[in-house]
């Protein structure tokens, strides 16, 4: 063989072998794809929100994961131990680099914790779920619960790890939270572990990232190369997108769009069911609404204004009308994907509007009253219309809703407690971190209390005792069986209280080009790491 032909033939062996190593081929491949807003910050303490923190995980990477079937698996923690009802061992993995080739270690896992715990950050209730942590060497940390927790590797799947030496010399050692613009060298850069980088970031405009070169894990399937995301909050012209080609996924598809999507060649239209429910809650804390026409007083202090609310929003009704009939209607803050779900405190409050208005009437409100009500526009499923639904439904008994929908950034940055808290009545969809029942009733359930971080998504301030008193104890319970049992008691005893107006476990509604390989996961997260482009 001519020398000019060995060194061919070498050349493409050794291509075609470097292409089997990785499973896939080497050739560039770009991801282009659009949500209906964009994430609020690369800051992963800034907004404790599905999207944003889904996002985050391409560039940064949390101890525990989950994979595409929801499976808690190893991330920066090749694995862990318990090996006493308060402590845990994780053991950390060796050979990973931070984006700027600095190395990770335990300074870095503590580090982070710490932050999370500072006063902008709204990752507070994930940093609660540790009292302490020390360092045993550079790969191994032990940390100390405040409490028995059964299942604290599920409970910092989201909790992401950041460089300490990164953050000190950009200072950007505290979070910030989202109200009037409040930024950081953290809000507009990262420095993450993730299989991506960030090359451009534009807020609400386009981010570029691409392939990290460095990335520990040679074995992750995607074969990704580089990745363009605009948000576009039109649902016609992100389903345009992607049925002209200019997009290769797009996020969330309109449910009455899915029958004309079907028809199309090199389209494909996914709707798993997701784990996250939604809701309305009510402000129940203060003594005189914000935002009403009742002074002196708080209507939703009242628990028969509360019954009258439930029993007159049909959820059966919006489900139809508004999702297509593939929502799941709710009774509950979670849906049958979540551990600790029952249908007997599950299924939705059954309308009857001659009560609701005789409840009314008991407690004072004949006529009724006026109450704004705070919606997102570009968050969750037709949410603005869902909204919509609702005011149209509560005016059957006098309730005369002011609605307010706007861009999610704005909408968060005014109902949330660290913005302010500024809302009588809002729209909220949840999915618990750890797909366990827990998480929402620490989350949204708890009475509010800023030093153990509990109730930091009460956004309305309900309040009982009895339930703190139990949750208490499903934190600390290892028995499975008898901690289900408190947790259906437990909801029994909120959807008893008409603490909250639970609507539905929404759709997932994804649009792809057909070819591209992904998997839906539950819990509405794109994980770059399994998608597959032709």
């Amino acid at each position: 063989m001519k020398l000019s032909k060995l060194l061919k033939h070498t050349a493409i062996t050794a291509t075609l072998a470097l292409s089997l190593s990785l499973g896939h081929s080497t050739e560039a491949k770009t991801l282009r794809w659009s949500y209906q807003g964009d994430m609020a910050s690369l800051d992963p303490m800034a907004l404790n929100e599905t999207f944003t923190l889904g996002f985050q995980s391409w560039f940064y990477e949390t101890l525990t994961a989950y994979d595409k079937d929801l499976k808690l698996v190893p991330m920066l923690a090749e694995k862990w131990e318990n090996p006493e009802p308060t402590k845990w061992v994780f053991h950390l993995r060796k050979g990973v680099t931070f984006h700027d080739g600095s190395p990770f270690t335990a300074d870095d896992v503590i580090f982070s914790w710490k932050r999370s715990l500072t006063p902008g950050s709204d990752m507070k209730g994930y940093g609660a779920k540790a009292s302490e942590i020390k360092k045993i060497d550079d790969h191994t940390i032990e940390v100390i619960t405040p409490t028995p927790n059964p299942i604290f590797p599920r409970d910092w799947t989201f909790l992401y790890i950041m460089s300490k030496d990164w953050a000190e010399k950009n200072n950007t050692t505290e979070a910030t939270n989202v109200k009037g613009g409040e930024s950081n060298y953290a809000n507009m850069n990262e420095n993450g572990t993730g299989p991506f980088t960030i090359v451009d970031r534009q807020p609400d405009v386009k981010t570029t990232l691409k392939r990290y070169d460095g990335y520990w894990n040679k074995d992750m399937p995607t074969n990704v190369t580089d990745i363009v995301f605009q948000p576009i909050s039109q649902e016609s012209t992100r389903v345009a997108a992607l049925i002209s080609g200019e997009m290769d996924i797009v996020i969330p598809v309109p449910v009455q769009d899915w029958s004309r999507l079907e028809s199309e060649p090199n389209v494909k239209v996914m709707n798993e069911p997701e784990a996250r429910s939604v809701f309305i809650g009510m402000d129940q804390h203060r003594d005189e609404l914000l935002f009403s026409n009742i002074k002196g007083k708080n209507p939703f202090k009242d628990k028969r204004v509360r019954q009258a609310i439930d029993l007159t929003v049909d959820t059966n009704v919006i489900n139809q009308k508004i999702m297509r009939g593939a929502a799941k209607p709710l009774g509950t803050l979670i849906g049958d994907k979540i551990n600790g779900y029952d249908e007997s405190f599950g299924a939705p409050y059954k309308p009857d509007l001659d009560k609701a208005k005789k409840l009314m009437t008991e407690a004072g409100y004949p006529d009724g009253f006026s109450v704004q009500l705070d919606c997102p526009n570009d968050r969750y499923v037709n949410d603005e219309k869902i909204c919509q639904a609702v005011a149209s439904m509560l005016a059957r008994i006098g309730i005369k809703i002011d609605l307010l929908a706007q861009t999610k950034s704005k909408y968060f940055a005014k109902v949330l407690l660290q913005a302010g808290n500024n809302t009588s009545m809002y729209l909220l969809g949840w999915t618990p971190s750890s797909i366990d029942a827990a998480n929402s009733l620490t989350n949204l359930v708890a009475c509010r209390d800023a030093k153990s971080a509990a109730g930091q998504f009460n956004l309305g301030g309900y309040c009982n005792k009895e339930i703190d008193a139990l949750t208490a104890k499903i934190d600390t319970e290892t028995d499975q069986e008898k901690r289900n049992a408190m947790i259906k008691q437990a909801f029994t005893m909120l959807h008893d209280d008409y603490g909250y107006l639970p609507l539905h476990q929404q759709p997932m509604s994804w649009g792809i080009r057909k070819g591209i390989e992904l998997a839906q996961r539950g819990d509405d997260v794109l994980d770059i790491r399994n998608v597959i482009m032709p």
